[in-house]
C-alpha cells in the first residue's frame, strides 16, 4: 500500500480523474466537431429521462474506454515498458486501443439500437441514415481522440513515476553504499581485527620472514580494496574473488585447519558483477556464528549454478554462547540487491547447512 501512495497519482484517483476527463472531453469534442447536428439541436427538448439515459450511456462508454485503456497500459508496463522499447510500445498500445474502441462502439451501438426498439425510446426515426452515418464517423473520431489522450496521460504518469522511483532508488543506493563504507571502516579500526592480524604478523616475522611478508602484502591488499571499492555500486566477480583470496589467506593463518574453503566458479561467470564486499561479509558472517576446530572444521563453499547465481554455503556448527550480532552485513547485502537488481538474496537454512544464494548481475 505504501508503494501505491508514493506514486504520482494513486490508481483510484487516476481512474476517477481520467474517467471524468474522458466524459467531459467526449461531449465537448462531439459538440465542437458538429454543433449544428440534429442531436444537439433537440438535446434539451427531450424529457429528463431521455437526457439522463443518454448521459448514463455516454458515461458508461467513457468508463469502458478509460478503464480498458488504463488496464492495457498497466499490463504493457510489465511486458513492454516505455523505457525499453518506446516505438514498439507505441505501435502495440495504439493498435490495441483502437481495437478496443471499435469493439466498444460495436457493443454500445447494439445497445442503442436495442433501446430504440423499446417503447420508451421511440422518438428516434429510421429516416436519418445520412445523419446516422455522420454520427458514426463522429463517434469513432471522438472515441479514438479520447483513447489517444488517455494513452498520453498514462504515459506521462508512468514516466513521472519511473523518474521518481529512479531518484528514490539512487538515494537508497547511496545510503547503502555509505552503510557498507562505514561497516568496512568499522572493521578497519576494530581493535580485535587489527590486533589479531598484527599479532599473527609479528609471530610470522619471527618464525618465517617470507610468510610474514606475504601476510603483510595480503593485509595491505584488503585495506586498499576496502578504501577503493566500497563506494562503488557493483564490482566484477573476478575482482571480488581476488580480494577474497587475500582475505582467506589471513583467515587461514589465524585459524588454521579450523576452517576450510572451497571456491569453484566457472570462468563464464567471472565477468558478472555483485556489490563489493559481498563475499567477505558472508564469510565473516559464517565465521562469527560457527565454531572452528581441527576435529570438526567449518566448511565454507562458494560456487555458481546454472541459473547465473552464486551460492555461499557452510555447515552449521553453532557457537554455544554466540556474540550479539546486529546483522548489518547480511541486511546490507539484501537491501542493496533489491535496489540494484530488483531481486532478493535467498537464504536457505536447514538442520546442518546454511546457504545464501546471490543473483549475479550482468552489466
Amino acid at each position: 500500500m505504501s508503494k501505491t501512495r508514493d506514486t504520482f497519482l494513486s490508481i483510484r484517483r487516476k481512474r476517477i480523474i481520467i474517467i471524468v476527463f474522458a466524459f467531459v472531453l467526449y461531449n465537448l469534442v462531439s459538440y465542437i466537431i458538429d454543433p449544428f447536428s440534429a442531436y444537439w439541436k433537440i438535446y434539451f427538448q427531450r424529457d429528463a429521462f431521455d437526457i439522463f439515459l443518454d448521459l448514463f450511456l455516454n458515461f458508461s462508454f467513457c468508463c469502458f474506454i478509460s478503464e480498458s485503456s488504463i488496464y492495457l497500459g498497466m499490463q504493457l508496463n510489465h511486458y513492454i515498458p516505455w523505457t525499453k522499447s518506446p516505438y514498439r510500445r507505441l505501435l502495440i498500445e495504439t493498435g490495441l486501443n483502437f481495437i478496443l474502441v471499435m469493439l466498444a462502439i460495436g457493443f454500445f451501438d447494439f445497445l442503442y439500437r436495442f433501446l430504440e426498439m423499446c417503447e420508451a425510446c421511440q422518438n428516434v426515426t429510421s429516416s436519418m441514415s445520412i445523419e446516422m452515418q455522420r454520427g458514426y464517423i463522429q463517434w469513432i473520431v471522438v472515441s479514438v481522440i479520447i483513447s489517444f489522450m488517455i494513452i498520453g496521460i498514462n504515459t506521462c504518469v508512468y514516466l513521472i513515476d519511473n523518474w521518481k522511483n529512479s531518484e528514490i532508488r539512487a538515494a537508497a543506493l547511496d545510503q547503502m553504499a555509505v552503510e557498507a563504507e562505514l561497516y568496512s571502516l568499522k572493521l578497519q579500526i576494530d581493535p580485535h581485527f587489527v590486533f589479531n592480524n598484527l599479532s599473527v604478523l609479528s609471530e610470522m616475522i619471527l618464525k618465517d620472514q617470507q610468510l610474514g611478508y606475504e601476510y603483510a602484502e595480503n593485509f595491505s591488499r584488503i585495506y586498499r580494496y576496502m578504501l577503493v571499492n566500497t563506494k562503488k555500486d557493483i564490482i566484477s566477480l573476478d575482482e571480488e574473488l581476488r580480494f577474497l583470496k587475500s582475505y582467506i589467506f589471513l583467515i587461514k593463518q589465524r585459524i588454521g585447519d579450523g576452517v576450510t574453503f572451497e571456491v569453484d566458479i566457472e570462468k563464464e561467470c567471472l565477468g558478472a558483477c555483485l556489490p563489493p564486499l559481498t563475499l567477505q561479509l558472508l564469510v565473516e558472517n559464517a565465521l562469527k556464528h560457527n565454531k572452528t576446530s581441527r576435529r570438526n572444521p567449518l566448511q565454507i563453499c562458494i560456487y555458481n549454478n546454472e541459473n547465473d547465481e552464486l551460492i555461499v554455503e557452510n555447515n552449521l556448527l553453532p557457537i554455544e554462547n554466540p556474540m550479539s550480532s546486529s546483522g548489518l552485513g547480511l541486511q546490507n547485502i539484501q537491501r542493496r540487491y533489491k535496489l540494484l537488481w530488483q531481486k532478493g538474496v535467498e537464504i536457505d537454512k536447514s538442520n546442518d547447512i546454511f546457504k545464501v544464494i546471490i543473483p549475479l548481475i550482468r552489466a
